[in-house]
């Protein structure tokens, strides 16, 4: 069982509401094509119960950001909650990624943000990184110490 359940298998309504980087987006940017619709859904959801960004969401965000403040102070201007990302939630997107990459439209696809994810987490957390591929953290990261293969080592 991945995540608790109803009767029937569904999952129970949480009340919440998780909004996606790209409405967040339309919203503090105002975008304008989007930004009217996505101010409205927005208002509507925080009428219904709590509005939630996980961590995903907020480093989606914060491309569009200079300062970790300004993204900060745009979320409590909106009265959005956080949330953590369940470690189920993490199970199925791994399961439905290796499904996308599987079909023939993922084939060619390479996902490199969790490489970034990881190497960040080392980074603030003073953490070595045992990789295979140190290139993306030794650029991006570089006070992380890497545990990796020497050149022309392995396989």
């Amino acid at each position: 069982m991945i995540a608790p359940t109803a009767p029937g298998g569904r999952i129970p309504p949480s009340g919440a509401t998780l909004v996606d980087t790209s409405v967040l987006l339309d919203v503090v940017q105002g975008d304008p094509t989007w930004g009217a619709w996505s101010e409205t859904a927005l208002a509507r959801a925080l009428d219904a119960g709590p509005v939630l960004v996980n961590p995903v969401i907020f480093a989606e965000a914060s491309v569009s950001y200079a300062r970790l403040e300004a993204l900060e102070e745009d979320l409590a201007a909106l009265e959005l909650g956080r949330e953590p990302l369940p470690w189920a939630a993490a199970f199925l997107a791994g399961k439905a990624f290796l499904a996308y990459r599987q079909s023939a439209r993922g084939q060619s696809k390479a996902s490199v943000l969790p490489d970034f994810f990881i190497g960040a987490h080392a980074a603030v957390a003073g953490h070595a990184l045992l990789t295979r591929d140190p290139r993306r953290v030794r650029t991006h990261f570089p006070t992380v110490r890497l545990v990796a293969p020497a050149a022309g080592e392995g396989g």
